[in-house]
Formats: C-alpha cells, sequence, structure tokens
C-alpha cells in the first residue's frame, strides 16, 4: 500500500469507502485480506489509469459491489477444448470472488480458499481464459500501475505514462463526430488541449498505418475526460460532472470551431443521437 499511494495519489474524500466490514464478511461467508480493506478506504469505488476498475462493498450502486458473479460452472468446454470454468464461483467453497474488472470486462478475482492473507489475484478474461498472479491486490495495482508486474492477458494495456486514479461520480457523455476541417491531426489536437487548458496526458494510441488513433486527456480544472479520435470516425468523446454542462457545450462548440470542423452529429455515450447536447440526466452514469 505504501508503494501504491506513493505512485499514484489517492483522492482526498474516496467514495464507497467506509462501512461495517464484519457484517460484509457476514453477508460473503469469508474473511477478506486486511490488504484489500485498507486498499478500499485508501481509494474507494473507481478506476485506476481508466482500465482497472476497484469495487468496493459498500454504497447502494448496482454498478458497485462484491456480490457480483457470473458464469456456469458446468458449460461445456470452450471450442478450442479446453475446460471453460476450471474454478468454481462463490459462494461455492474455494470458489473465486470478484473484486475488480477491466474496461474490457475481465474480472480480477480471489480463489477463496485458506488464509486471505495468501490468495493472489486470478485474471479471468471475458474469453474464458484466466492467469494467476501471485500478488495481493494492493500488489497487483502497484505492480501493473508502475510497470513492475507484467500480464499475458492484460497485455499490452499497462499506462504509458504517469498513472492516476480516478473515483466515480456522476458524469454526462457526450460523442461529437465533426467534419475533417482544413488542418493537421496535431494541430487540431493542440488547438482543443489549449481550449481546455490545463489538461494532463492520459495515453496515446496510433495503427500501424498512422491513418487512425486516439489522444486521451483529462482537463485539470473541471475534470473532464476525453477522448480525441483521429478517425473511423473523427470524433471527440467526453466525460464531465453534470453540472458542467452548459460549459462544456459552450467550451467545446468553440474549440471544434477553432479547429476547423464543424459537429455533424451529437450522442450519447451509448450512440444514442441526439438532436443537439440535450439535457444534463439523460446518461449520467
Amino acid at each position: 500500500m505504501d508503494s501504491l499511494t506513493r505512485l499514484i495519489p489517492p483522492p482526498p474524500e474516496p467514495l464507497d469507502a467506509r462501512g461495517d466490514w464484519s457484517a460484509v464478511e457476514r453477508g460473503l461467508g469469508v474473511r477478506l485480506p486486511e490488504d484489500y480493506k485498507a486498499l478500499v478506504g485508501t481509494y474507494g469505488w473507481g478506476e485506476f489509469c481508466d482500465f482497472l476498475h476497484l469495487r468496493t462493498p459498500f454504497g447502494d450502486s448496482p454498478y458497485n459491489g462484491l456480490e457480483w458473479q457470473s458464469g456456469d460452472p458446468s458449460a461445456p468446454p470452450r471450442w478450442d477444448g479446453q475446460e471453460r470454468y476450471p474454478y468454481p464461483l462463490h459462494p461455492e467453497p474455494g470458489g473465486l470472488l470478484i473484486w475488480g474488472t477491466t474496461m474490457d470486462a475481465d474480472r480480477l478475482c480471489w480463489p477463496t480458499a485458506g488464509d486471505p492473507r495468501s490468495w493472489p489475484v486470478v485474471i479471468w478474461s471475458r474469453d474464458g481464459d484466466y492467469e494467476t498472479i501471485p500478488e495481493s491486490a494492493s500488489g497487483f495495482l502497484e505492480g501493473w500501475s508502475g510497470a513492475r508486474l507484467r500480464s499475458h492477458l492484460l497485455g499490452g494495456m499497462e499506462p504509458d505514462l504517469a498513472p492516476w486514479f480516478t473515483t466515480y461520480h456522476p458524469r454526462t457523455n457526450r460523442c461529437l463526430r465533426l467534419s475533417e476541417g482544413p488542418l493537421p491531426h496535431l494541430e487540431r489536437l493542440r488547438i482543443l488541449r489549449d481550449a481546455l487548458a490545463p489538461t494532463a496526458d492520459r495515453g496515446t494510441w496510433r495503427a500501424e498505418d498512422g491513418r487512425s488513433g486516439q489522444d486521451h486527456f483529462a482537463t485539470v480544472d473541471g475534470d473532464w475526460q476525453l477522448t480525441y479520435d483521429m478517425a473511423g470516425p473523427h470524433q471527440i468523446r467526453v466525460a464531465y460532472p453534470p453540472h458542467d454542462h452548459e460549459r462544456a457545450r459552450r467550451d467545446l462548440t468553440a474549440a471544434v470551431h477553432r479547429m476547423g470542423c464543424d459537429i455533424l452529429a451529437i450522442s450519447t455515450a451509448d450512440g444514442t443521437p441526439l438532436t443537439a447536447w440535450g439535457l444534463p440526466t439523460d446518461d449520467c452514469g
């Protein structure tokens, strides 16, 4: 935990981080690692580097908690002959208990057999593959975020910049489909970030042919999270606190015009088309 907090400063007010651990453990029927309890108390519900999602047993959100499980241990083997669920699932004795997920719908689990202090991390991929990492939850997060630890199932997703943690809270999501405009991509990106300054990098991806890619960044003052897609389609995706709705509409519309582009279409995060920016409460999550 000390190494993790030095690497990634925790939030000043962690969300869904406090509660009755004894009641949680009675409900689950297992003791939980003290390492995980410290992790929850320090960071709360949120995500590391926009990829690894830490779940907590507190709060009332249906998207949080430790009891969400899916999978059928009696399912037939996969097409490649491998056993689809080689582990039992909680609450079966020793079954996998999920404490986190990834952006790609992989699950971060413990096999709940033996002393909780010795539980390793089991990565259960969305494709039904498994990988055991002999680390505690905080050790796994520190190792992955600091590029000390490698996973073949999560390979290539390690952060290439200073890692960060984002607390979950309601956000409004908008996707702005843009015309290309006369300026090259890097100049448009510079104009966009200047219009929203100060901003912080959150990673860049480019295809091998250089024709498509994404630039991820966040505003420092307003806690907006943005992705600027080069192509397929050319668009800006943004998530911001609902109270910033009018400011986001105003500032992003002005930035797009300075970029030499037009807004061709606006949609929510799930692709629902909007005739305009829409109300700030229509897709918060």
